[in-house]
C-alpha cells in the first residue's frame, strides 16, 4: 500500500492487522506518536488523518491506503516550528511532553474546525486527550492563544 505521511510517499507491506502506530514507529521511525493505552482512551497517538484526528493505536494502517498522514513531526516548516507549538511553549503547556504531540495535533484540528472557539469548545474539542501531568489550564490558555492569533492551520 501507499501512504502519505507529512507529505511523502511510502511504499509499505504491513500484516492486516498491524495498527498505524506500530507503522509510524517501527516501519517509518516516525517516534513522535506515543503509545499509552492501546485503546484509544488517551489521545497519546493522535494523528490527523485527511485533516480529522484519528487515534493510531485504533487505525488499522489498510486503512490509511492514499490517505493524508500527518503527524507531529510533520507540522514545523523551513521556518520553524509550527504555531500551536510555539504557543504551547509560550504558555508553558507541557510538562513531561508526553501527551504534548497528540495535543498540539488535537488542538490543530480543533481550530480547523472552530476558527474562533469559546473556552467551552477547547474543553469538548480536547477531551479525548489525557494529561496526567494536569496542565490542562495552560493547555487551554495555549489553544486559546493560537487561535486569537489566528495561527492553527498551515498542516
Amino acid at each position: 500500500m501507499r501512504l502519505s505521511v507529512n507529505g511523502a510517499s511510502y511504499d509499505v507491506t504491513a500484516p492486516a492487522h498491524e495498527t498505524l502506530l506500530v507503522t509510524l514507529r517501527e516501519r517509518l521511525q516516525l517516534t513522535g506518536t506515543k503509545l499509552v493505552c492501546g485503546r484509544g482512551e488517551c489521545g497519546a497517538c493522535t494523528v490527523l488523518l485527511d485533516g480529522a484526528t484519528a487515534y493510531a493505536c485504533l487505525t488499522l494502517t489498510a486503512a490509511c491506503d492514499g490517505r493524508a498522514i500527518t503527524t507531529i513531526e510533520g507540522i514545523s516548516g523551513d521556518d520553524g516550528l509550527h504555531p500551536m507549538q510555539v504557543s504551547f511553549i509560550e504558555h508553558d503547556a507541557l510538562q513531561c511532553g508526553f501527551c504534548t504531540p497528540g495535543q498540539i495535533l488535537a488542538a490543530i484540528a480543533l481550530l480547523e474546525e472552530t476558527p474562533d472557539p469559546t473556552e467551552d469548545d477547547v474543553r469538548r474539542g480536547m477531551s479525548g486527550n489525557l494529561c496526567r501531568c494536569g496542565t490542562y489550564p495552560k493547555i487551554l490558555r495555549a489553544v486559546m492563544a493560537a487561535a486569537q492569533a489566528g495561527s492553527a492551520p498551515d498542516v
